[in-house]
């Protein structure tokens, strides 16, 4: 079935030599393999577009009717509009008459690879004389607006490629334009046709594009409805593991088609289950900066600018060069970063590993799927939050600001000398609890592996995030209300709204082996270690015989207001209020460490300001990153905030780090008076235990055991009375 004899055989006399025609060959190299699926591949096939299928990713049939009316009832609009510029430029009746416009579709929708709910990518095509910034961004915004079926219309004309955003009847769309060197645009344009692009603008090639590369990746690939199944499941994944974000620095939609259609032209004859595998075989060992290319790179005398690295300097920094096959060829990911691709190749390599398993039949296709839990992937993050006074401008804001986290991640990488690894979450939360509309947005933090941590060694970030602040504050479209807060916050602060339904997860640090050996579990009022390196024993019983709860708290209550606003329901303009640690917030980490979820909520309150203790609000603005040491067992050995500055009025900072006075839990030490009290009240405990001498048994003898756990209990009384008082 999928074997190279025959391919492309015809019939021909006995007595012919027997030459076969040439194969056609597929991108820029030969195919890596020509072999077809076995029959344990078309079974696993089935079992993947059954999965696929299963899991919602197909469009109904009324949506995809849907779909096709909203088109057309876009371009009817989009014809009256450019009829009525025509007449109010001064152009004759029949100029009026003949005026004309298109609306194409690119993207997933024209690769076919769309799925419910997924926006519509759509681009319109008008005359020379009808321009984009006083024509379409006014004149049509006005008409869209005017319109009931349209809402959440959202224009952005600086984008990198300016588009207009809304909602037609309930479907998202993107829409570009793209004002072609003709006076009429005709029915029939051929959009591949490289004259479209003759006297036009760099942001309209750029529209254009969009629709001319997914033709060109239809063209290019060997089997088209192979490559549609692939880069659905592909795509499927790219999500389910937080990959799929072009703007975060990651890859969108038009990159991972030209990563699946590659992998289409090196097996022309596999079936999806064996391009999947495939898929991150080849990505998993790929050489970047090498870059991935479906056609030779086309030259044409229009000067358009080109990929070309040995010409553009810039285009040498570019790190995972993924070139689109139209012309002009350029480079799709040119926003990926250290960081970002870092986790790319992390995925991958689970991705192929898990793919080895189902190639053994030692997995399923579910396994693939499983999400990637950030939240337990790190010890550090960053938490950005914006806030608007209306649902308007928190959209336009939360796009600015999504749009600039990209330049964040390049800033810590540049300021740490790529020491320090972010990890962008495209994915945005929302605080129900918050009296104003507010989103979030995480980024995980660790030190690069292999980096040696010495000692008092810390990773300054507060001119990164200062940076960002200014830069993220200068958005031309800034109107009152829009706020932005960045802070710092470990694993065991990550805000319960985060979480599906609420429901914090206990996460054990422990290797796979360890949790193998000695799994997590929680019965009942018990709950098992879950930080590798410190030996938790169950706390049962008090020193009066009462037993204690210790379970855990599932529905956990989102932080309040004031914990993370500085005492205000909204955020301050330009706000990084951050504490400063004490020694009574050193006696709070150490005792918090062995406390339940529950039980941390109630401890913050009683050290809370407002309980009058002096110690500062745990909710911080992000400044340094330390190495020698952290609050809690969990922040043992890796990157940690050890450092932090509170915002003045006159815009400077003031440094509240402190190196030796700080908690170090990793080795159970103590420091400053909290070390001597301990030492005082141990020695007064176990001092009658020494006096006693001995401990003799029923027969009289010396009972080392029981004096063992006398001992062992009496600390235990001393260690909750310590942490409990």
């Amino acid at each position: 079935m999928g074997s190279s004899e025959g391919m492309g055989a015809s019939s021909k006399p006995a007595n012919a030599p027997s030459q076969a025609p040439p194969l056609k060959q597929y991108g820029v190299t030969k195919p890596i393999s020509m072999a077809g699926p076995t029959v344990a591949d078309l079974k696993r096939t089935q079992n993947l577009e059954k999965f696929l299928a299963d899991s919602g990713l197909y469009e109904g049939n009324e949506e995809a009717s849907k779909r096709v009316e909203v088109l057309q009832r876009l371009e009817q609009i989009v014809k009256n509009w450019v009829k009525q510029l025509t007449r109010l430029k001064g152009y004759t009746d029949q100029m009026v008459q003949d005026a004309n416009a298109l609306i194409v579709t690119f993207g997933s929708y024209r690769l076919g690879v769309h799925g419910p709910g997924a926006d519509l990518d759509t681009l319109c095509i008008g005359p020379s004389y009808v321009n984009r910034e006083s024509d379409f961004f006014y004149t049509l915004h006005e008409i869209l607006a005017g319109l009931d079926e349209v809402t959440e219309l959202q224009p952005i004309s600086d984008a990198h490629v300016p588009v207009m955003k809304f909602k037609f009847d309930g479907i998202s769309i993107d829409l570009l334009y793209a004002s072609i060197s003709r006076l009429i645009v005709p029915e029939e344009l051929d959009i591949s046709d490289v004259s479209v692009l003759h006297n036009v603008d760099e942001p309209t090639v750029r529209s254009l594009n969009g629709c001319r590369v997914a033709d060109q990746i239809l063209k290019l690939v060997p089997n088209v409805e192979y490559f549609r199944t692939t880069l659905r499941c592909l795509k499927y994944w790219a999500k389910r593991r937080g990959l799929y974000s072009n703007v975060t620095g990651f890859l969108g939609g038009v990159n991972w088609a030209l990563l699946v259609a590659r992998v289409c032209q090196m097996y022309p004859n596999a079936v999806p289950s064996m391009l999947v595998s495939r898929f991150f075989r080849v990505y998993t060992q790929w050489r970047w900066p090498n870059p991935v290319m479906l056609c030779p790179i086309e030259e044409n005398e229009l000067g358009f600018s080109l990929w070309h690295p040995r010409k553009n300097p810039r285009d040498r920094t570019h790190l995972m060069p993924i070139i689109t096959p139209a012309y002009p060829c350029m480079n799709s990911s040119y926003n990926v970063s250290t960081s970002t691709l870092r986790v790319m190749m992390e995925q991958f390599q689970h991705g192929n590993k898990i793919c080895g398993d189902i190639d053994l039949n030692k997995s399923c296709w579910r396994a693939l799927f499983e999400p990637y839990l950030f939240f337990e992937g790190y010890k550090n993050f960053l938490q950005i939050d914006i806030v608007a006074a209306d649902v308007d401008d928190l959209r336009n804001w939360k796009g600015w600001v999504e749009s600039r986290l990209r330049q964040l991640t390049l800033m810590i990488e540049r300021d740490t000398f790529g020491k320090l690894q972010c990890h962008p979450y495209p994915r945005e939360y929302i605080d129900p609890s918050r009296k104003c509309l507010h989103n979030a947005f995480f980024m995980g933090l660790q030190r690069k592996e292999g980096e040696v941590a010495q000692e008092g060694c810390q990773f300054d970030i507060r001119a990164s995030v200062e940076e960002f602040r200014h830069s993220v504050n200068s958005y031309m479209f800034w109107k009152p209300g829009m706020d932005i807060h960045v802070s710092h916050i470990r694993r065991r602060q990550i805000p319960c709204y985060v979480f599906p339904d609420g429901l914090k997860r206990s996460r054990p640090s422990r290797s796979a082996a360890q949790l193998k050996k000695s799994p997590t579990s929680i019965h009942g009022n018990e709950v098992s270690p879950t930080e590798h390196g410190e030996k938790n024993f169950k706390r049962k019983h008090d020193d009066r015989g009462v037993r204690q709860n210790v379970s855990l708290k599932k529905h956990c209550v989102s932080p309040p207001v004031d914990s993370l606003t500085g005492g205000s329901p909204c955020l301050r303009a330009g706000d990084m209020s951050v504490h400063a640690i004490s020694d009574c917030q050193d006696l709070k980490n150490v005792r918090s460490t062995r406390l339940s979820n529950c039980e941390q909520d109630q401890f913050d309150r009683r050290m809370s300001p407002e309980s009058g203790t002096e110690c500062a609000s745990n909710s911080s603005g992000v400044t340094s990153v330390s190495s020698n040491g952290g609050s809690s067992p969990e922040d043992v050995g890796s990157a940690l905030v050890g450092g932090f500055v509170e915002a003045t009025t006159s815009g400077r900072f003031e440094d509240t780090t402190f190196m030796e006075d700080s908690v170090k839990l990793g080795n159970n030490t103590l420091s400053g008076r909290n070390n001597d009290v301990l030492q005082k009240e141990l020695q007064a405990q176990l001092e009658p235990i020494a006096m006693s001498g001995m401990f003799l048994d029923a027969k009289g003898t010396f009972d080392n055991d029981t004096l063992q756990k006398t001992v062992i209990r009496q600390v235990q009384v001393l260690i909750q009375q310590l942490l409990f008082c």
